[in-house]
């Protein structure tokens, strides 16, 4: 349900023990989930990694609400007209995620998770959206970066995240490419540039 506006692994083998309330205070985190959509997790080398992939989002997604934390689904959401498309894909006549197609919505596995859904037609989830009104009216200062791909849309909002005065890290397990050589060098950048660090499942949720 949603409400307008990787490496493959098991996280739930390493989940961290929780102690202290178990109902405690909002988060001045955000779990942020880019791009899992169907037009994006069917190409070959997402499809092998989609189960790891959504199981992990799925873990954390379980953090984040146990932790108050709000959790944001950005969808890239075309329209038909070839303007509005980036330049490669107005180049390759080869646009993804059109308005009213099936590719543009979500993944079925995640039909029952209750987000904030913010709509983008660029790699960049802060150019031209609400995402950053949705995460100031919430009173955050981390994300918690999940989905695909690594060295496009999660690293040019990971990156568009920093020029915001967000602190980041990228979700252990829950960020992914079907380029396994970019995904390392996307996230090396990260680290090295704006020490956007990735979190594993066994750190749990960030709470500093």
């Amino acid at each position: 349900m949603t409400t307008p506006t990787t490496p493959e692994t098991d996280p739930s083998s390493s989940e961290p023990s929780t102690t202290g309330p178990s109902t405690p205070g909002p988060s001045s985190t955000a779990l942020v989930l880019i791009d899992l959509q169907e037009d994006f997790l069917s190409t070959p080398g997402l499809a092998r990694r989609r189960a790891g992939l959504l199981a992990a989002v799925h873990w954390w997604v379980g953090q984040a609400h146990r932790h108050g934390a709000p959790v944001v689904e950005v969808r890239t959401v075309l329209p038909r007209d070839p303007a509005t498309w980036a330049l490669n894909m107005r180049d390759d006549d080869s646009p993804v995620a059109l308005e009213g197609t099936d590719g543009a919505g979500p993944v079925s596995e995640l039909a029952d998770v209750d987000t904030i859904l913010v709509t983008k037609r660029r790699d960049d989830a802060f150019l031209d959206t609400e995402l950053l009104e949705v995460l100031r009216a919430h009173d955050v200062d981390r994300l918690l970066l999940a989905g695909v791909a690594t060295q496009a849309c999660v690293a040019m909002t990971a990156a568009s995240a920093y020029a915001h005065d967000f602190r980041v890290s990228l979700a252990g397990g829950a960020v992914a490419s079907d380029d396994d050589h970019a995904h390392q060098e996307a996230l090396r950048w990260l680290a090295e540039e704006y020490r956007q660090d990735v979190r594993e499942p066994r750190e749990g949720w960030p709470t500093t």
